[in-house]
């Protein structure tokens, strides 16, 4: 099953929030569902959130077909725009946009711009699934037989169209033959690793235990662990790399125990015309980290920080797993030449 997908009457994505207790199909039909999916994280992960930043603009298309020249592009202005104030972190979602974007700029005729975005946001979908296969193709190189990985948040299928980023590399080495183990982070405070990661690997059968988010460091010390091996929302220039909050810490622990450090990502989520400064972590509700399924855990009165994502600098990180190849450092560069520049 896909995480989400375009179909004539709308798109459909699993609800994600209702994971692992509850597998939930919803249908958008508008441009404002997705938007309202997005933010509430019924639909996350980068990749997935690029797909369907794409989708909401074929909505917005597919609504007012209809209408003249005019007032296509003033709708579809309306949903670029509201979809872009979403989530800030994520380079996909933009990246997504500024395709679609280009798709309807380029018609000179309603038809034209409704069968441009429709396609493109097809497009985008598909080479979603053909980027994480060859992702996960490269990556398995990386993996030895009898490996134990660790692994943090989820970049799984569900974080994507299919099959996933961080967790496609270890699908894929699993598939080849290789007898691993995996180590899945809870990862506070929205739980995607216990909720779906581990929901992902036990359906594939792969072999893994969940853990606390602070037993990675033990784990480490006691050569528990071989391996590190994350996804990412935006990678910038010199391969620094924003991630799910705990991700920094992660890497530190690994420099420390020498352990290899990677990062898994399509070549869409390298952002090369920003610098590190200058990108937006996103700071989410306060609840989300008082509040477990609706049980307050912290004494009434008390606040809390709750930013959904960290950077990890690229000295920290061994390589870079992309859906072009490996790439190692010096970043600024090999992800140059990677995307062509």
């Amino acid at each position: 099953m896909k995480t989400i997908e375009w179909k004539e009457d709308g798109v459909y994505i699993i609800d994600q929030t209702k994971l692992p207790h509850q597998l939930t199909i919803i249908k958008c039909e508008d441009y404002e569902r997705i938007a309202i999916a997005i933010e509430r994280m019924e639909i996350r992960g980068a990749p997935a959130i690029g797909v369907a930043a794409a989708m909401g603009i074929a909505l917005a298309a597919k609504k007012v077909a209809s209408g003249s020249l005019e007032e296509i592009r003033i709708e579809l202005n309306k949903a670029w725009h509201r979809i872009l104030r979403t989530r800030p972190t994520a380079r996909n979602l933009f990246w997504a946009l500024e395709r679609m974007r280009a798709a309807w700029s380029s018609a000179d005729s309603p038809s034209e711009i409704v069968k441009n975005v429709i396609e493109e946001a097809i497009k985008i979908s598909e080479e979603d699934v053909a980027a994480c296969r060859a992702i996960g193709k490269f990556g398995a190189e990386l993996i030895s037989d009898g490996d134990r990985i660790l692994t943090h948040c989820n970049a799984g299928g569900l974080a994507c169209v299919e099959y996933g980023t961080a967790l496609g590399v270890i699908r894929a080495a699993h598939e080849s033959g290789k007898k691993i183990f995996v180590y899945a982070s809870e990862t506070r405070p929205m739980l995607q690793g216990a909720r779906l990661t581990a929901f992902e690997l036990k359906i594939e059968g792969i072999p893994f235990k969940l853990i606390t988010d602070n037993m990675a460091g033990h784990l480490m010390q006691k050569g528990l662990i071989d391996k590190v091996i994350v996804g990412a929302d935006r990678i910038t220039r010199y391969g620094y790399v924003f991630n799910k909050i705990g991700t920094y810490s992660l890497a530190i622990l690994a420099r420390a125990h020498d352990l290899p450090f990677y990062v898994a990502a399509p070549i869409s989520t390298i952002d090369l015309n920003v610098t590190p400064d200058n990108v937006i972590i996103e700071e989410r509700d306060q609840n989300e980290v008082l509040y477990i399924n609706n049980t307050r855990i912290a004494p009434e009165g008390v606040e809390a920080l709750n930013p959904a994502f960290d950077m990890t600098p690229g000295g920290l990180v061994d390589a870079i797993i992309t859906d072009k190849g490996v790439v190692r450092p010096p970043y600024d560069f090999s992800l140059l030449l990677r995307q062509g520049h």
